[in-house]
């Protein structure tokens, strides 16, 4: 029961992602707008990497059927998510990696602990936490000082974005939970709350890098 859960969460992340992509490529063609390129690219990314997990649920459950998804492709589409959120972190007012505010180097000493193993999907998970906790802050720290009610949306998704690849982590550290079924679902929960900015600029011909950061 639990791996049919997994595997349809995955199929809506991908769903849900695909959604998000294609509306940010029909704003990026309405307004020319780069953040809205980038979003693309990180929408796209994001679905591809819940579709590569999927399949390898799918490909397990009827064709395989060893009774687990094969690691290297689990790493493969965290990967490829952890691509997606790089371009969605940096598509919401920052600027470089290494920036002087004190709030990037709070949050960046958490996940340090992360890269305590040598697999790939734990240096990814910690990578995209990084990403999307900083992500948060920032929108969030842009909204007090622009009264941008749609950064509130934006800080709030990836918020649950990087909660999600938290728990994701120690869904590793305790296989036989439930918190993998969780992660997923507040993931899928921070995509939907990052659709509801992006879905209303294809419906206007504004600049979306004004008003958005």
């Amino acid at each position: 029961m639990e791996f049919l859960l997994e595997n349809i969460l995955n199929l809506i992340g991908f769903l849900v992602g695909l959604a998000i992509g294609i509306m940010s490529l029909i704003g990026f063609r309405n307004t020319g707008s780069p953040t809205l390129f980038r979003l693309t690219i990180a929408f796209f990314s994001i679905s591809l990497g819940f579709f590569v997990i999927w399949a390898g649920y799918t490909v397990e459950d009827f064709v395989i059927k060893s009774g687990s998804i094969e690691r290297w492709i689990q790493t493969l589409g965290i990967g490829i998510q952890t691509v997606g959120y790089f371009f969605i972190a940096f598509s919401h007012s920052i600027k470089s990696f290494f920036p002087k505010s004190r709030y990037f180097r709070s949050v960046g000493v958490l996940p340090l602990f992360l890269v305590s193993s040598v697999q790939l999907e734990h240096i990814f998970r910690s990578v995209s936490f990084i990403l999307l906790a900083y992500g948060a802050i920032e929108t969030m720290l842009s909204y007090f000082e622009n009264k941008n009610k749609g950064a509130i949306s934006v800080s709030v998704g990836l918020g649950l974005l990087a909660l999600g690849e938290f728990l994701g982590w120690y869904s590793f550290v305790f296989p036989e939970s439930i918190l993998y079924s969780v992660s997923m679902t507040i993931k899928i929960g921070g995509l939907i709350a990052l659709f509801i900015p992006v879905s209303k600029v294809p419906l206007t011909k504004i600049k979306f890098d004004d008003d958005f950061e």
